[in-house]
């Protein structure tokens, strides 16, 4: 079977599973609001990072793209359906890439629109204090962002791939991107800095503070992705369906 009608397939499973798309418009909900209680609250803060500011709902709408691509990949460990997906695609490889992309151009997609929508929503929150934001910088930290959530929902994807569970995945990462990089940042110093959460979100900030710039922050979180798709693609060549 050529690749075409696999990633077709894969499309039509995760565009007819109801909580799939639903993660979706829960992602760009969410994004957009926290990111327009976030300019309101930091309006007449002069410290405050204005770029961060207005994409700060990405901070919360991540936990939508790594359900989202937590879900699609966990529902094929459900009632064999894995072994139906094989039956019909031998080709594991080929399979897992329709996969992935199914899961990364729907998320980088409405990741790029919620981080539209947040960043007007921030700047409306604002007020005049948003002219301090470049073009350049409003562009960069809307395409960053897109990207950023549609690496989170791949690092998700490939780690629900390696344990087979949605529910461990989430387990996992859940608590780590709310709680523990935070929790060790202060102890642990710039070694926080590469993980993925905190590296990608470099690119949201106007004027990075940490050891990593913008686009190698998000390159780091791009290497942890693909550190759990290789995982992933490793665990479904040698594992039974």
């Amino acid at each position: 079977m050529q690749f075409a009608p696999v990633l077709h397939a894969e499309w039509l499973k995760i565009r007819t599973v109801r909580s799939l798309p639903g993660t979706l418009l829960v992602l760009f909900a969410v994004t957009t609001a926290f990111s327009a209680v976030a300019g309101v609250d930091n309006a007449s803060d002069p410290d405050a990072d204005l770029l961060f500011t207005a994409l700060s709902g990405a901070a919360v709408g991540q936990i939508a793209a790594i359900s989202f691509g937590a879900m699609a990949v966990s529902a094929e460990y459900h009632d064999g359906a894995l072994r139906l997906s094989l039956g019909a695609v031998p080709q594991r490889g080929r399979w897992f890439a329709a996969k992935v992309t199914a899961i990364a151009v729907p998320t980088l997609l409405v990741g790029l629109l919620s981080a539209a929508a947040a960043l007007l929503a921030g700047r409306a929150g604002l007020g005049d204090a948003a002219n301090g934001l470049t073009t350049a910088e409003q562009v960069r930290g809307v395409a960053g962002c897109g990207v950023y959530l549609a690496l989170m929902a791949l690092l998700a994807a490939g780690l629900a791939t390696l344990l087979r569970s949605g529910v461990a995945t989430l387990s996992v990462l859940i608590p780590f991107v709310l709680v523990v990089s935070f929790v060790i940042g202060g102890a642990a110093g710039t070694a926080t800095d590469f993980l993925p959460d905190r590296a990608g979100q470099a690119v949201l900030q106007q004027s990075p503070d940490g050891t990593l710039g913008p686009w190698t922050g998000l390159a780091v979180t791009a290497l942890w992705a693909a550190a759990a798709l290789l995982a992933g693609a490793w665990s479904l060549r040698r594992r039974d369906a």
